[in-house]
């Protein structure tokens, strides 16, 4: 299991432990994690699983796709750091991410 901190807009902090081959997503969605609507179900078809990976995971969380950057285009207040929680696999090397959530998907 990897710990995957997640950060609400108000601060708030949910530490889960995700298995490895979920996505960062399934894992906030299986703990009711607020913030993260996943409004497509992880297909990568919409923008409302955006989170901002903390500076210190961004290389290890893997490149965005052409389809990924495509959909953070919907997304609002894009960061350099912004990705789509569907798009990241979990695995070990994980273990200890953090990620922020954006204070609306919508």
């Amino acid at each position: 299991m990897a710990k995957i901190t997640y950060i609400e807009h108000d601060g708030t902090d949910h530490v889960i432990d995700v298995k490895p081959g979920l996505t960062v997503m399934e894992g906030a969605v299986k703990n009711n994690v607020p913030g993260i609507d996943a409004d497509c179900g992880g297909a990568c078809a919409c923008a409302t699983c955006h989170v901002y990976v903390d500076e210190a995971w961004t290389d290890k969380t893997g490149e965005k796709s052409a389809m990924e950057e495509s959909m953070l285009d919907f997304a609002e207040n894009v960061e350099p750091n912004s990705r789509l929680s569907c798009q990241i696999k979990v695995s070990d090397a994980l273990d200890g991410l953090v990620v922020r959530l954006p204070e609306s998907q919508h």
